[in-house]
């Protein structure tokens, strides 16, 4: 089964060795058929503490890293 990728913006870089992701996603209402925007916060592996708050980043799904992090920045955007 392929593992799930997302891409969002890099809100927090504290953390030795983590990024906190923002990832929004956008879907028609079921009932107003009006646009919603939603947004979830991710704790992905950064491993060099290469990404910087404000960097555009597709993260991928792996095993569990810690409590809270099970996924791993993958790449960077333009």
């Amino acid at each position: 089964m392929p593992k799930r990728i997302l891409q969002g913006t890099v809100v927090s870089d504290k953390n030795d060795k983590t990024v906190v992701v923002k990832v929004e996603r956008r879907f028609a209402h079921p009932i107003l058929q009006k646009t919603v925007r939603r947004s979830k916060k991710y704790k992905a592996h950064d491993e060099n503490n290469q990404f910087k708050v404000g960097d555009v980043v597709s993260i991928q799904e792996c095993a569990p890293i810690s409590k809270d992090k099970r996924w791993t920045v993958v790449s960077a955007q333009a």
